[in-house]
């Protein structure tokens, strides 16, 4: 018997990386799955061989219609929605605020935060009736970036940052009702994508070597696997196991909050960059 036998799941950017990963576990867990995702490959790759238990639909997490179509195809495939997982996300590849081209700021600034916290808001709105009527339970994908820093760019990291006080602020207005939790992952080998607004939407994070770069700086010694991550997205949308929990962010962080003093960031750089001229002499 798994611990999600007979629920139903709604799972955002689902078909690749991370999501993919939840998905497999949550069938393995007994659930019945419907993914939102925005590539139509991936989701055709996703269905095959998966069995009856997955429904998918094609469609932009920043876009409220395609999250309601979402919903209402898995409540039209399997008559409830138990569980809606935003995952869905995007990463700023570290790319520091003095490196950001002034024209790029503004569209870079609005692609992040519409993908990454809109994307949640707008799940969030549009399963909450289902949610209500199955006493069901909201769970979003954080970041070790949603707490300290160095995880991402100042994008990337503000971005997080809004999730966990997404998850609070909803987890006060939807309690009794429904439960709102996050998985916070840390360095993690899969398919996160950069943003197109910095030449990014092609860059997965699988080609930064993240295992020989990550890996010996963390407490944990290595960059888990993206199964590695899964048991907290169970965890929390378990009836069993997680019933009292609400507002609360599950850390997966591999250590990285108690790693200690670690290196000087690359700030010392701005004062030669930006060395105040010299003052006047005086008259």
């Amino acid at each position: 018997m798994g611990a999600l036998d007979g629920e139903v799941v709604l799972i955002t950017g689902g078909a690749s990386g991370l999501g993919r990963a939840i998905v497999e576990r949550f069938l393995d867990e007994g659930a019945r799955v419907t993914v939102l995702d925005r590539t139509p490959e991936r989701l055709a790759s996703l269905v095959a061989g998966a069995g009856d238990r997955l429904e998918v639909a094609g469609g932009d997490v920043r876009s409220l219609a395609d999250n309601r179509r979402a919903v209402e195809a898995c409540v039209r495939r399997f008559g409830r929605l138990d569980c809606a997982v935003g995952n869905a996300g995007i990463w700023d590849y570290s790319v520091a605020l003095d490196d950001l081209a002034e024209d790029q700021l503004d569209a870079a600034f609005d692609e992040l935060f519409h993908v990454n916290v809109k994307g949640y808001l707008l799940l969030a709105k549009a399963a909450l009736a289902e949610l209500v009527r199955s006493s069901g339970s909201l769970v979003f994908t954080v970041s070790n970036a949603g707490f300290d820093p160095a995880g991402g760019g100042p994008l990337y990291t503000a971005s997080k940052h809004a999730v966990v006080g997404l998850i609070r602020q909803l987890a006060y207005e939807f309690a009794p009702a429904v439960r709102v939790n996050g998985v916070a992952p840390g360095p993690i080998e899969t398919d996160l994508r950069g943003p197109a607004s910095l030449g990014l939407a092609e860059k997965s994070i699988a080609s930064i070597r993240l295992s020989a770069v990550a890996g010996p700086a963390v407490p944990l010694g290595k960059v888990p696997a993206t199964s590695d991550y899964t048991g907290g997205y169970v965890f929390l949308a378990s009836r069993r196991d997680s019933r009292p929990a609400t507002g609360g962010v599950v850390s997966l962080d591999t250590g990285i909050a108690v790693r200690g003093v670690g290196r000087v960031s690359g700030g010392s750089k701005l004062a030669t960059k930006y060395a105040a001229p010299p003052a006047p002499a005086d008259a």
